[in-house]
């Protein structure tokens, strides 16, 4: 077996407020020979998401915090470059979770082979046909058990969960999709692309107004990624008994205050509403159900999507920062490249 080195993208501090480049390092790590059962594996895509955000904190969440010196950890597809397993030869399109890398090198087991479908990239294991698609899934059926016939909001619906989200509650048989994006082109995008019947740009401000103009008969169901002034706008539209799928809080993601709680928090008792936190790991068991609808969708040619793709793993880092502040429509990837070792 050859030496390999990788260049590997680690936590330096603890971002205080907004991530900057200065709370991350690029190494370059020399990788061990391959020992039996194990796979070396050359990245193609990375994933930047959301929810690293929060694992930079040294906080209590639902999955242990990222160590200061250690490689962010997260999805990422690539193909299998050296091999001591049987069960994944050279070649073999991989999914995994070793993250922030250009080379990812572990037991076999901890891989998992995907579907190698000539014309279509393997980009998208990590959104639309993989994690995310399966999370807009979840929440919308498990979670919200939305229902034909219903109203559904969907906050940043421009995102990767949410250009999902939308799509998937209208193949559902939902009445009414609405959603918020953060800017006028990525409002058009909701309805002209992405079948949400009405959107509107939540920096134009008084989103609970906004939302009432969009949702005059109410809502039925909340998929939320936002947190804050989208939440309390919601609870003011929804309609009794409805439901909210909380996915996310990116609004306050990067703040230094304590969050100031919704204001009419009340109307869950008077309209008897639910809201339900989750996170993907316990509907895992969701799987198949999910692969065949979204597959015979998107067969179908009933699902749309866009990627923000950034070029090179030592820009990692500038990706997920721009993430941050909204730069993305659709899924922000990294393209790793085919740098020599």
């Amino acid at each position: 077996m050859s030496h390999a080195r990788s260049t590997s993208i680690q936590l330096a501090s603890r971002p205080q407020g907004w991530p900057t480049p200065d709370n991350f390092t690029v190494a370059s790590v020399d990788l061990p020979d391959l020992e039996a059962g194990q796979v070396r594996v050359r990245n193609e895509f990375v994933s930047v998401d959301p929810y690293m955000r929060g694992r930079m904190n040294d906080t209590r969440s639902y999955v242990a915090p990222y160590a200061i010196g250690a490689q962010i950890t997260g999805g990422a597809v690539g193909r299998v470059i050296e091999s001591r397993s049987g069960q994944l030869p050279v070649g073999t399109a991989v999914l995994h979770q070793h993250g922030w890398s250009d080379l990812a090198q572990g037991p076999a087991d901890s891989f998992r082979a995907v579907p190698d479908v000539p014309g279509l990239s393997l980009s998208l294991r990590l959104h639309i046909l993989g994690m995310t698609g399966m999370t807009a899934y979840a929440g919308l059926t498990a979670v919200a058990g939305m229902k034909p016939g219903e109203t559904v909001f969907i906050s940043g619906a421009a995102g990767a969960v949410g250009t999902a989200a939308g799509q998937i509650a209208k193949l559902l048989g939902a009445k009414r999709v609405i959603g918020s994006a953060g800017s006028a082109q990525k409002v058009a995008l909701l309805t002209e692309k992405y079948g949400y019947d009405r959107a509107f740009n939540y920096k134009d401000g008084d989103v609970r107004g906004q939302l009432a103009k969009a949702a005059p008969e109410g809502i039925d169901v909340f998929f939320d990624n936002v947190g804050g002034d989208h939440l309390e706008a919601a609870l003011d539209a929804f309609n009794d008994k409805g439901r909210a799928a909380l996915c996310g809080a990116i609004s306050s993601y990067n703040t230094t205050e304590r969050a100031v709680g919704p204001d009419n928090m009340s109307n869950i008792i008077t309209r008897g509403l639910t809201l339900k936190g989750f996170t993907l790991a316990a509907y895992l068991g969701l799987a198949p159900e999910f692969q065949e609808k979204m597959t015979a969708w998107f067969s179908a040619g009933k699902i749309s999507f866009d990627e923000t793709i950034v070029d090179g793993i030592d820009n990692t880092v500038d990706a997920f920062v721009t993430m941050m502040r909204g730069a993305n429509t659709g899924k922000m990837l990294v393209r790793v490249g085919d740098a020599e070792k």
